[in-house]
C-alpha cells in the first residue's frame, strides 16, 4: 500500500477514553511531598486504584522511588497489588472481613473494635505467627475508630493479645482543608492526649498517622511520624494554591464523526441545544457510562487542537456531542482531551469540579477508572 493510500486510512476508534497517566510528574510530586514531610514516613494512598490512575503501576513506582508504605482501602485491593508483585508494606484502612488474606498477603490491618483484634490474636496462635496491627480512633470523623473514652484501654488489651503486635496509631482529619484550623486543633488535641495515655500504660512508641494531604501543607503540627497522603500524589492540591504539583492525568479519546448541521437543528436528547447558526458538531465516543458526568451537558469544554470545544446537548451514555466550528478544518479521528493538556490550553479536575459542584476527587477516579490506560515512564 502506497504512504498515499495509507494517509487517506480511515482512523479506527474504540469506544470510550484512553488515561495517560505521566509518571515523571508523579515522581515529582512525591517529592514536593518529601520535602515538606522532613524525615517522617510517607504512606502513599493508593486505594480506589489509586485515584483512578491504576494502583498496581503507581504502586510500583512508589516503591523504586523508596516509598516503604501503601494504603489500600480494601483487602482485595491490597491482593491484587501483592499478586502484581509489589513488596511494600500495604496498611488496609477499613476492611477485616477476611482476617485469614491478611497473614497469606502479608497485610497490616487497622483495628477499631475489639471482636477483630481478638479473631486476628486466634488465627495468629493458630498459625504460629505474629502481625502487625494500627488501631483507629475517632477523633470527630463520626466514621470509624475507637471512641476517645475507650481508646486507651482498647490500646492496652490489644497490646497484651497474643500473636498481635500494636505497631501504628490513626486518625484521620475531617476539616484540615478549612482556612478554619479550629477543629482541626481539637481532633489534634484529642488523639495527641490518646497517644501519649497509650505509650505511658504500655511503653510503646506507635507509628503515629493522621495528616491528610490537606493537613500535609496546612497544618504542620499534625504531621505526627508519618503522613498520609493521596490526593496531592496525583498533583491536585487541596486549596486554591497548586504548591507546583503536576497532575499526572490526561483523558483523551478521538472523534467519531462530524456533522454539519443547518441553523435550528436540535442536537442530542431534550433539545436542550440548538444550533442558532450552521455548525459542525463533532461525535465523541464518551458518556456518562465512563464516567463523564451527565452534569456536564451544555455545562464543560473539551479541546480540539488545543482549542476549546463546548459539549453541545445532553451528554449520552455512550456518546458526547460538542461544537468544534470555530476549530477548523478536523477530521474524524482527531484526538479530543477531556481532561488534561493540548496545545497550550489546560482542563483540569479542579475545573470541571467546580462546573457541577463536586471535588477533583471524583472526577479523576471517575474518569480514570474506566479508561484505558497509557504510562509515561
Amino acid at each position: 500500500m502506497t504512504q498515499e493510500k495509507q494517509g487517506k486510512k480511515k482512523t479506527r476508534v474504540n469506544r470510550g477514553t484512553v488515561s495517560e497517566i505521566d509518571l515523571f510528574a508523579l515522581q515529582h510530586n512525591l517529592e514536593i511531598i518529601r520535602r515538606i514531610a522532613g524525615n517522617r514516613t510517607v504512606i502513599a494512598v493508593v486505594k480506589a486504584d489509586a485515584y483512578g490512575h491504576g494502583a498496581v503501576e503507581i504502586s510500583k513506582k512508589f516503591v523504586s522511588e523508596g516509598i516503604s508504605y501503601l494504603a489500600a482501602a480494601y483487602t482485595e485491593e491490597a491482593k491484587i497489588l501483592r499478586e502484581s508483585g509489589v513488596k511494600a508494606k500495604i496498611i488496609v484502612l477499613f476492611d477485616c472481613s477476611d482476617i485469614a488474606d491478611y497473614f497469606v498477603y502479608d497485610l497490616i490491618p487497622v483495628i477499631y473494635d475489639m471482636e477483630t483484634a481478638a479473631a486476628f490474636s486466634r488465627e495468629a496462635k493458630g498459625r504460629g505467627k505474629k502481625i502487625p496491627v494500627h488501631l483507629k480512633i475517632d477523633t470527630g470523623m463520626g466514621r470509624i475508630g475507637f471512641m476517645p473514652d475507650k481508646a486507651v484501654s482498647a490500646a492496652v488489651s490489644i497490646s497484651n493479645l497474643e500473636g498481635v503486635e500494636l505497631e501504628g496509631l490513626l486518625s484521620h482529619f475531617s476539616e484540615a482543608d478549612l482556612s478554619d484550623r479550629s477543629y482541626a486543633v481539637h481532633q489534634l488535641e484529642v488523639f495527641q492526649n490518646i497517644r501519649a495515655a497509650i505509650q505511658k500504660k504500655t511503653g510503646r512508641k506507635l507509628l503515629a498517622h493522621m495528616a491528610n494531604s490537606a493537613a500535609l501543607f496546612s497544618f504542620k503540627e499534625g504531621l505526627l511520624d508519618a503522613v498520609r497522603p493521596g490526593l496531592a500524589l496525583y498533583g491536585y492540591s487541596p486549596f486554591h494554591e497548586s504548591y507546583g504539583l503536576r497532575p499526572l492525568m490526561k483523558i483523551k479519546t478521538k472523534i467519531l464523526s462530524i456533522r454539519r448541521l443547518p441553523a435550528g437543528t436540535p442536537v442530542s436528547y431534550g433539545r436542550t441545544f440548538i444550533t442558532k447558526r450552521e455548525s459542525k458538531i463533532a461525535v465523541v465516543p464518551v458518556g456518562y457510562a465512563d464516567g463523564y458526568n451527565r452534569l456536564f451537558s451544555n455545562n464543560a469544554d473539551m479541546l480540539v487542537r488545543g482549542m476549546r470545544a463546548p459539549v453541545a446537548g445532553r451528554i449520552c451514555m455512550d456518546l458526547t456531542m460538542i461544537d468544534v466550528t470555530k476549530v477548523g478544518d478536523i477530521a474524524e479521528g482527531e484526538e479530543v482531551v477531556l481532561l488534561g493538556r493540548q496545545g497550550r490550553d489546560m482542563i483540569t479536575a479542579k475545573e470541571l469540579s467546580s462546573r457541577i459542584n463536586t471535588i477533583p476527587y471524583e472526577i479523576i477516579t471517575s474518569l480514570g477508572s474506566r479508561a484505558k490506560k497509557e504510562y509515561l515512564h
